[in-house]
Parts: C-alpha cells; structure tokens; sequence
C-alpha cells in the first residue's frame, strides 16, 4: 500500500551526512518539514544545503540514542555505513512509536521509498515494487515519464491549483461538505474556467471559480 505521510512542519532526523543521506534530504526537501541531519562528516551537498538554510546540521559522532529523546522527533532516517548502530537507532525509534527508515535494511524499515515522477510539485506518481528491487522501479520510471508528459499537461496543472484555492473558499463559505463538492465538480467542468486556462488567462480563471462559489445557493 503506497502512503503519502504528511510532514508539514514535523521534525526528521537524518543520521549521516555522505551520499546516502543527499537522496533521503532531496526527498523531504518539497515536504514542508524541518530536516535535521547529525553527522561528524558531510558531503559538498548537504554542506551547500545547510549554508542555504534548507536544513539544520549537527556536526558530531553519534555514539549512543540520547538524541532521540533530545529532539523528539516525527521521523528517523539512518544512512551510516554502521549497520548495528542503524539497527540499534531503529529499534530505539519503534520502541518510542517514531517513524523510521534504515538505508541499508528496508525490511526493518516502516516505509519504503518509491520512484517518483514530479509534475511541477504538484502532481506525484509512484513506481513502486514493494521493496522487491528499487533499481527496476527507477527503471519503469524512466520509461513511464516520457509517456505522462504527453498526458499530464499545463491545464491539468492549472486546474489543481484553482481547485486549492477554490476548496479553501469552500471551505469558508459553504457549510455543507455535499455541497461543496458539488460546487467544486461544477468548477472542474466550467468551460469557460477551461478556455481561461488554454489561453493562459489563470488569474481570470481563478476569479470566474471564486465567483461561482461565490453565488453557489
């Protein structure tokens, strides 16, 4: 089962600061979190990231699990080259009911990471093998991307994000969850929102779905 967790201003904790690590951080960069990453040592990368007050760093050794109850946080990912101090990070995070993630053992892990194709951070679609081979899953990605480009336009884009601004306004004005979805449908179908949208007009096509909600009786 794919899971989108939601992150949005919760804590991670990185543990590792070499290549590993870089793949886990460009993950959670669109995800709104706060990213703390504890290494003695750090790539170029994540040195760059740090400077760029993307993430928090603390330079030192791990060396025992004190930190866990330091931070508390929402999630740990490990990516040292130390497999029983990664199992040992892990156990201790499981046993204190925190989301964790070992780089180098899936199976002990609480998640997995799929392949992702992102459409302008707003649409993200999974390739996914359950953890059996994370190398055919980027695999079928690059052969599926090409593909979804042809399907996935910039109306499609367009309209997701009229829809945010639309529900949010919903959300506010019409109390009954039944009719706001059906307010919501009419906008996805207005054809006068669709050719606003096609002629590059997302302003006016954003007024035309406020003013719908607007007279929605």
């Amino acid at each position: 089962m794919i899971v989108d967790l939601n992150l949005q201003n919760k804590l991670v904790v990185v543990i590792g600061g070499g290549n590993e690590a870089e793949k886990r951080i460009s993950s959670l960069l669109k995800q709104n979190c706060s990213i703390l990453v504890i290494s003695d040592s750090t790539s170029t990368k994540v040195n760059k990231l740090f400077k760029a007050k993307k993430i928090k760093l603390k330079k030192q050794k791990i060396q025992n699990i004190r930190f866990i109850s330091e931070f508390k946080p929402h999630m740990i990912i490990t990516t040292t080259n130390d497999k029983k101090l990664n199992h040992k990070i892990i156990n201790a995070a499981k046993r204190k009911k925190i989301i964790a993630y070992s780089s180098d053992n899936p199976e002990e892990s609480d998640f997995s990471n799929p392949a992702i194709i992102d459409f302008d951070n707003t649409i993200q679609i999974a390739i996914f093998t359950g953890g059996q081979s994370p190398a055919m899953s980027k695999k079928i990605k690059a052969k599926s991307e090409e593909a979804l480009k042809e399907l996935i336009t910039k109306e499609d884009i367009a309209q997701i994000k009229i829809q945010k601004i639309a529900r949010k306004f919903a959300k506010e004005s019409i109390p009954s969850h039944t009719q706001r979805r059906e307010c919501l449908r009419k906008i996805i179908n207005d054809n006068e929102i669709d050719q606003l949208i096609k002629d590059g007009q997302i302003k006016d096509a954003e007024k035309r779905a406020i003013t719908i909600l607007r007279n929605w009786k």
